[in-house]
């Protein structure tokens, strides 16, 4: 037996529950004898330390007195019985001392499993439902993922979609139930109501008794004298559905709106799954955005750009009129107010930045080429 408790698990004296559940966990990974480099007197130390400090009765005798007085005669995990290497007939272990094993009775292991965790940890370390006790939950419907493609326009505007699916749904004769309408709900005759029923099996251990969810009612506790027709007493059946979505104005390429139950219907009444739509936008010959700006350039005269003028201005919403001061630069950016993309997360809009290049023109007439020459003699 080990001289101290925590010292076997790794932990302080002041360790959670938690932390003590998780060490255990990992060195009973480590040295259970059935793995490569296990050790059955560590793994005996490690039970034994796990069952007094994760009893908090237990662990508060312990801690007061070194030691607990409701372990049937002397230290803890005393109780391994016929737990020994030998040439018993399950891989050279004799379990004779965990028949009858269960998740709320007594085990060979000298103490009481119920409620302690152990019969997640051996299924962490084995595999499956180790002594059960759960009922298993009704799986939640599985999301939807589709694209939508949208234009430029309809960025900045919003969008409606109708989105075509072939899905799992609610069946639309009974309802989710699983019986006719006519039919009589009565109590299951196998799990008597309660959902579950109690299955035995030989294991590693032994005789290994687990809880399972009832095949017949699949764990509703009820039955129907008849089975839905349309879907054979699932619930559930499969479906053209149109699903109508609203592309909000604002939303970003690649931004993904999700559709709460849009998805595939879950079973046993469980909630559905979503639907997620992808978000996709056709790029625009002329526009850019940027955040919530959108970029656009636009050419002017060399003239005007000179004297100044108002020039009309394309923008998502139609023309405007901007003006253009004299003396404007090219590659000089202008600000149109309120022309950008509407912000998803509060009211307003970003701004239209129009960058001006002025045109050079390539061919002059002799009469366009005197009035440069004298310009450009006046240092113009």
């Amino acid at each position: 037996m080990a001289n101290n408790y925590y010292d076997t698990l790794g932990v302080s004296k002041g360790a959670s529950d938690d932390e003590i559940k998780k060490a255990y966990r990992k060195l009973a990974h480590k040295h259970h004898p059935d793995k490569v480099g296990g050790d059955e007197k560590k793994f005996k130390e490690i039970n034994e330390a796990y069952q007094v400090l994760s009893d908090k009765s237990k662990r508060s005798q312990y801690d007061q007195f070194g030691q607990t007085f409701n372990q049937g005669g002397g230290g803890g995990g005393q109780g391994f019985g016929g737990f020994s290497a030998g040439g018993g007939p399950t891989g050279g272990w004799d379990f004779s001392g965990f028949e009858g094993f269960s998740a709320g009775g007594g085990s060979a292991f000298g103490g009481d499993f119920g409620g302690s965790g152990f019969e997640d940890i051996f299924s962490d370390i084995f595999g499956g439902n180790f002594g059960g006790g759960r009922r298993t939950r009704a799986k939640a419907g599985r999301d939807i993922q589709v694209d939508a493609e949208i234009d430029f326009s309809e960025m900045v505007h919003g969008a409606e979609r109708n989105i075509n699916l072939y899905k799992t749904v609610v069946c639309e004769n009974c309802h989710g139930t699983g019986g006719e309408a006519d039919s009589k709900e009565e109590t299951c005759p196998d799990c008597n109501g309660a959902g579950k029923v109690k299955q035995t099996s030989r294991s590693f251990f032994g005789v290994v008794s687990q809880v399972v969810i009832c095949p017949r009612c699949q764990g509703k506790g009820k039955t129907y004298s008849k089975k839905c027709h349309k879907c054979n007493g699932d619930g559930r059946m499969k479906a053209d559905q149109n699903i109508k979505i609203k592309i909000p104005a604002g939303i970003s390429d690649g931004q993904t709106i999700s559709l709460s139950g849009g998805g595939e219907a879950g079973e046993l009444g469980a909630q559905s799954g979503d639907l997620l739509v992808a978000v996709h936008v056709i790029p625009h010959p002329k526009f850019k955005r940027e955040k919530n700006n959108i970029t656009s350039s636009e050419e002017i005269t060399f003239s005007q750009a000179v004297l100044g003028d108002k020039i009309e201005v394309e923008t998502i919403n139609g023309q405007v009129k901007m003006k253009i001061p004299a003396g404007t630069q090219s590659g000089d950016i202008f600000r149109i107010k309120g022309e950008g993309v509407p912000y998803l997360e509060r009211k307003g809009e970003g701004d239209q930045l129009v960058k001006i290049i002025v045109k050079v023109p390539k061919h002059l007439s002799r009469e366009q080429k005197d009035l440069v020459e004298r310009l450009k003699n006046q240092g113009i």
